[in-house]
């Protein structure tokens, strides 16, 4: 687990997150006493099966149709 500071928290607070996104346990300490800490949340993988399955549920889409609606919300003279 490792310490990091409010300061280098608020100056690398990307790096800080992408340490505790690949799986580093980051203690944030205030004057040198730890006050949060900072951890990954576990990713939730779907299956092959339940993706497929939600893909086939997907409306089939009218290319013209959806065409005639992109063109009557957007002005043509941009």
């Amino acid at each position: 687990m490792a310490d990091v500071t409010i300061r280098e928290l608020r100056n690398h607070g990307g790096d800080v997150v992408d340490r505790a996104a690949r799986g580093e346990q980051i203690t944030i300490t205030r004057a040198g006493k730890p006050v949060a800490s900072l951890s990954p949340i576990e990713a939730t993988t779907l299956p092959a099966d339940v993706l497929l399955a939600r893909w086939r549920r997907l409306p089939v889409v009218d290319p013209v149709a959806l065409r005639a609606d992109v063109d009557a919300v957007l002005n043509a003279d941009l």
